[in-house]
C-alpha cells in the first residue's frame, strides 16, 4: 500500500499544475489530499453542481477545501437538457460523465489547467462504468486507478492521513437510483434526495433509495434493518408523501451498482 502510494505521488508530483474533479467522495478527496501535497498551490478542485448532487455532498465539498486550504471553482453543466442523460439508457453514465467532465475541462482551461484528473480507483474496472469511457475519450487521468489503489487501500491511507472522508459512506449520483429507461427528471431527483436525507436523520449511514416506476426500494446494510422497521410507518408516510406510491425494504441489504446486474455475467 506504501509502494502504491510512492506511486501516486510520483504521478501526481509530474503533472506540473493539476485540476481535480472533486466530488467530496472518499476517492476524490484522498486524490485531492495527495495532489495537495505533491503539488502544494499548483492544485485545484473543480466541484461539478447539478440535480444529480445532493446538496450536503455540495457542502462538504466546500469545507474540505476550506479546511485543507485548498482553491475550488464549481461548474454548472445542464445536465437536464441532455436527452441521453433523461431518457436514461444502460449508458446514461457516459453521456453524464462526459458533460461533466467536459464542462471541468473547459472551466479548468479557463484558469490556465491543461490537464484534469478524477478519482476513479483500481476497484471500478469490474463494474459496468460505461463513464470510464468518457473519461479516456476526453484525455482525464486517473492517478488512483494508475497506481492500483483500492477503495480499502484508500480508506486505510486516507484514516492514516486523518482525513474526514476515510470512513465515509460510498457515493453516487442520484441517477443512479433509477431502473435503465425509467425518465429522469429534476423533480424525482428531488424525491430521492429528500427520502436518503430522511433516512440519513435516522442514524442509517450506507443506503440508497432504488427507484423503479413509482416504486421505491431501500437498500441499507443488514444491520441497520431493524432501523428501518422501527421507524416504517414514518419512513412509509414520508415516501408517500414524495409521490412513491410503494414501498418496500430490500432484503437483500445494500450493494453498491446493484441496478447494473443486468451487465455482470
Amino acid at each position: 500500500m506504501r509502494e502504491k502510494y510512492k506511486k501516486l505521488t510520483g504521478i501526481l508530483s509530474g503533472c506540473g499544475r493539476l485540476a481535480v474533479a472533486f466530488s467530496s467522495g472518499v476517492d476524490s478527496a484522498f486524490l485531492l489530499f495527495a495532489a495537495r501535497e505533491a503539488l502544494g498551490e499548483n492544485v485545484t478542485a473543480f466541484t461539478a453542481s447539478a440535480p444529480v448532487f445532493p446538496e450536503r455532498e455540495r457542502r462538504e465539498s466546500a469545507e474540505f477545501c476550506e479546511r485543507y486550504g485548498i482553491k475550488r471553482i464549481e461548474v454548472f453543466p445542464e445536465l437536464l437538457s441532455l436527452g441521453a442523460f433523461k431518457n436514461n439508457p444502460p449508458d446514461r453514465c457516459y453521456h453524464c460523465k462526459k458533460l461533466l467532465m467536459g464542462a471541468i475541462k473547459k472551466a479548468a482551461a479557463a484558469e490556465g489547467f491543461s490537464l484534469v484528473a478524477e478519482g476513479s480507483n483500481a476497484d471500478d474496472a469490474g463494474d459496468w462504468r460505461p463513464g470510464m469511457r468518457a473519461v479516456r475519450e476526453l484525455g482525464v487521468i486517473s492517478p488512483l486507478l494508475e497506481a492500483g489503489l483500492t477503495k480499502d487501500e484508500i480508506r486505510e491511507l486516507s484514516r492514516g492521513f486523518s482525513l474526514p472522508t476515510w470512513d465515509k459512506p460510498s457515493l453516487a449520483c442520484l441517477a443512479s437510483r433509477f431502473a435503465y429507461g425509467d425518465p429522469i427528471t429534476e423533480e424525482r431527483l428531488s424525491a430521492v434526495e429528500s427520502a436518503e436525507e430522511l433516512l440519513f436523520s435516522l442514524g442509517l449511514k450506507q443506503l440508497r433509495v432504488r427507484v423503479h416506476g413509482d416504486a421505491a426500494r431501500i437498500e441499507t446494510e443488514k444491520k441497520d434493518m431493524k432501523k428501518i422497521l422501527d421507524n416504517k410507518d414514518l419512513i412509509s408516510e414520508r415516501l408517500h408523501a414524495l409521490g412513491f406510491k410503494f414501498v418496500s425494504l430490500d432484503l437483500d441489504g445494500f450493494r453498491s451498482g446493484s441496478m447494473n446486474r443486468v451487465f455482470r455475467q
